[in-house]
């Protein structure tokens, strides 16, 4: 047997006495190189440090990060777009994040409606929480509930029993929909606010024309064939639009009993016009091009009880086993927690730097916070939620944790709406126009705002192919109908 240093000699000498040509002398070099290297490693293969029991790792891989540790600590709760476009911009800073949200993902919900309507899937319009930050060593995701806060002790609970304590508290919980009271309305009209929301939606949708189309009594189809939303806001105006779409293109001559192209879509509102937050001039243009696209809108109605039959507008029925509620939303039940005032929608009445009062530490933002320009109160949109991300991010960064700090100052970047293939409203400023125009700006900003390169090729492709086809390819059903068609003896 030779002797470790006889053949790292015996390799060495090989090198040094090489002769070869000059046109493979690099690739001699590197050959013996790699030789060495072997014999060194097979004879060594780990050091061992006399004060640690663990063996020096001398192969890791340079994907791995070490995550610093820092004194300070900011909690995060929520990685909707307002936590999220926060934790993203903390990303310099010497502190420690911590980004708590019981989903693994983040969710596009101006989209969401896409996904409950059958043309998009949910994957194309959510994306890992933990990839966002694969490479932003100082922010930890925790996933998981938070069920209650200590604003004395800065103590954040979970649902579990485990507590996580904070220098910094920022609560970005986003909001549900609510039913004003009303909570026994939820089982006959869902909302829609997440994946799950938008799903059963989806086959709802789908499956009142399969019981509709196993049905032989044109009277007992008329209730799976009538579709109504309330709420005329942009999600309420933006689904009506697609469902029409669905019935009139995407599920013709799908059947043999039934013409889908026949099923009546109503949008209800209680005030005098749809989209309210728009100007006159848009909102009337909306509702004729809804009104040309098939569907019916009502407004100045409100919804006065909901059963499995339909609903009621005081003393008039319309009978329906598809009801979409939009109409309003309700803030997290968390910021009970903090006892301090809150607002009718149970949004927090922040500071003017977002602050909530008497606890300069705890910042509330997007759709859980109330704050006001020009006294009205701003809207829950994700224009809002990421000016208000950004803002606090910078007042962390710039190391701003006195009360003397600027107030959050909202710049309004426009809003816009779709209705239709080729119909959409937009106001920017003081810009307002609608048509081919404003449908194509409004899917080039969604575009742009989807988290995900590949998510927005995805998602372009197949608006594309929906442009072309009319055919919407996400016409999924999981559940059985049997249970909901009339039994007979």
């Amino acid at each position: 047997m030779l002797s470790k240093d006889l053949k790292i000699s015996i390799k060495i000498s090989r090198f040094a006495n090489s002769t070869l040509k000059p046109s493979t002398l690099t690739e001699g070099i590197l050959n013996d190189l790699f030789r060495i290297k072997l014999v060194i490693f097979f004879f060594f293969p780990l050091d061992y440090s006399v004060t640690s029991k663990k063996p020096l790792n001398i192969m890791r891989s340079s994907r791995q990060v070490r995550r610093p540790m820092h004194s300070t600590r900011i909690v995060i709760i929520g990685a909707g777009f307002a936590g999220l476009t926060l934790a993203t911009s903390l990303k310099k800073i010497k502190a420690d994040v911590i980004l708590i949200d019981k989903s693994n993902h983040h969710l596009f919900q101006p989209l969401l409606y896409q996904v409950a309507t059958a043309a998009l899937s949910p994957a194309r319009i959510t994306y890992p929480i933990r990839d966002v930050f694969q490479k932003q060593p100082n922010t930890t995701v925790v996933m998981g509930e938070v069920s209650s806060l200590d604003k004395t002790q800065k103590q954040v609970f979970l649902a579990n029993g485990e507590t996580i304590g904070y220098d910094f508290l920022i609560v970005a919980t986003g909001a549900r929909h609510s039913y004003f009271g009303e909570s026994g309305w939820e089982a006959f009209a869902p909302g829609l606010k997440t994946i799950q929301d938008a799903i059963t939606i989806r086959e709802k949708i789908l499956t009142s024309f399969e019981i509709a189309e196993r049905l032989n009594d044109p009277e007992k189809m008329t209730p799976y064939l009538h579709f109504v939303v309330i709420g005329g806001g942009p999600t309420g105006v933006e689904m009506a639009g697609a469902i029409v779409d669905i019935a009139k293109t995407s599920l013709q001559e799908n059947y043999r009993k039934i013409r889908p192209e026949q099923a009546k879509v109503f949008l209800i509102e209680a005030l005098p016009h749809i989209l309210p937050s728009y100007s006159p001039k848009l909102a009337l243009k909306a509702k004729q091009d809804l009104e040309r696209l098939g569907v019916t809108v009502l407004t100045g109605k409100k919804v006065t009880a909901i059963t499995e039959e339909g609903l009621y507008m005081e003393d008039i029925f319309l009978s329906s086993k598809n009801i979409i509620w939009a109409a309003g939303n309700q803030a997290s039940p968390l910021l009970v927690t903090l006892d301090l005032p809150l607002d009718r929608q149970g949004r927090l009445l922040v500071e003017p730097d977002m602050s909530v009062p008497g606890y300069p530490e705890i910042f509330v933002i997007g759709d859980a916070a109330h704050i006001k320009a020009d006294n009205v109160p701003l809207p829950g949109t994700a224009s809002v939620a990421i000016q208000q991300g950004k803002y606090v991010a910078k007042l962390l960064s710039k190391g701003q944790f006195s009360l003397n700090r600027p107030p959050f100052l909202y710049k309004d970047k426009g809003s816009m709406a779709t209705i239709g293939k080729g119909k959409a409203v937009a106001k920017m400023g003081n810009l307002e126009f609608s048509g081919l125009l404003a449908w194509l700006s409004w899917g080039l900003i969604h575009i742009i705002f989807l988290v995900g390169f590949r998510n927005r090729i995805r998602v372009l492709f197949e608006w594309l192919i929906l442009f072309i086809t009319g055919q919407r390819g996400v016409r999924l059903i999981v559940g059985n109908i049997d249970k909901d068609l009339p039994k007979k003896s």
